[in-house]
């Protein structure tokens, strides 16, 4: 039980966090500087935009997506090992879709544009990339250790 409320706030955390940040840039903030602007944009994709062509049918393929994650993570018992890293992989996830089904897209704003353009993205992101990173170096050390 106690892994369980470490994983709600976990989750509700990184939510909260995320969606204050991105009420910001939708109230106005803008941050023009070089090699990093913040900027909003509403991104009707995934990653650098790519499946945008699936418009409306994108948000219920990654409900539906994380959804079979949180069901992963519960039965394979990652929860009971992870339930900080978890909680943060599906409350930056579920931020993101909270985004998809209230606004024009997800809400980015962090815009690198130095040696080269990247992708507009933002805090759910990066913790998205940071859960998984945590659990593919804990997979490997666990992996050593036997």
């Amino acid at each position: 039980m106690k892994k369980v409320i470490v994983f709600l706030v976990s989750l509700s955390t990184i939510f909260v966090i995320d969606q204050y940040i991105k009420l910001m840039f939708i109230n106005g903030f803008r941050y023009e500087g070089n090699p990093i602007s913040l900027i909003l944009v509403y991104n009707k994709g995934v990653a650098f935009s790519m499946f945008a062509f699936l418009k409306e049918y994108l948000k219920y393929i990654q409900l539906i997506l994380i959804l079979g994650i949180t069901f992963f993570i519960y039965k394979e018992k990652i929860l009971e090992k992870h339930p900080i890293i978890s909680g943060i992989l599906i409350g930056a996830g579920l931020s993101n879709i909270f985004d998809r089904f209230n606004r024009a897209g997800v809400v980015d704003y962090v815009y690198y544009h130095g040696l080269f353009n990247f992708a507009v993205f933002n805090f759910a992101d990066v913790m998205i990339d940071f859960s998984i990173g945590m659990f593919i170096l804990y997979y490997f050390l666990e992996k050593k250790k036997r």
